[in-house]
């Protein structure tokens, strides 16, 4: 075999290579059609069950059929306090179309006895569950308070934004395509 022929067939074994590996590389989770937990776009939201501070457990998959902002935060966080007036002001817009807010204190860095005084200061109506052991926020890979997750109504999770304090244009926007959501 000439250089020159061998040049050509080494040239047509890679690129035969390189489409074999595109066509069949996993596509987004495609393998798994999202419907494994995990933190980011387009994967189930990780499950959980948490307390009030009243003592009310609350657990994500009951909420299914519902458009679901979680929303990972702490009393001492700068941004979370200045994005949580925002917050209650659209859930209050959108609670009857199906939106829930869950609010998840991040308890176990967080001072337990400030919580309820700043859920009143604040006039916080949306329901507020305690992560006393950080599980939700190993589950959700918390790098940065406050973290949101806007949640569709088939449990998967549309958008992850992390730090904040998000804008009102920005959560009405990412409302919106949850409400407008497929429930399956």
């Amino acid at each position: 075999m000439q250089p020159i022929q061998r040049r050509i067939l080494s040239v047509l074994i890679l690129l035969a290579g390189l489409a074999w590996i595109f066509l069949r590389a996993d596509k987004i989770g495609a393998s798994t059609a999202g419907r494994i937990p995990a933190p980011q776009k387009g994967f189930l939201a990780p499950e959980f069950t948490l307390a009030t501070p009243k003592g009310e457990k609350i657990t994500l998959s009951e909420l299914k059929g519902k458009a679901v902002l979680v929303n990972i935060w702490a009393t001492w966080c700068g941004p979370c306090r200045e994005e949580m007036p925002t917050i209650e002001k659209v859930y209050r817009e959108y609670k009857d179309q199906g939106l829930v807010v869950l609010g998840v204190n991040s308890t176990y860095q967080d001072n337990q006895v400030g919580i309820v005084p700043f859920l009143e200061a604040y006039n916080i109506t949306f329901p507020v569950v305690l992560d006393e052991t950080g599980d939700v926020a190993r589950k959700y890979d918390l790098r940065s308070l406050p973290s949101s997750f806007f949640i569709n109504r088939d449990g998967t999770i549309n958008e992850v934004v992390i730090g904040g304090p998000m804008s009102e244009a920005l959560l009405r926007t990412r409302i919106e395509e949850i409400l407008n959501s497929p429930s399956n």
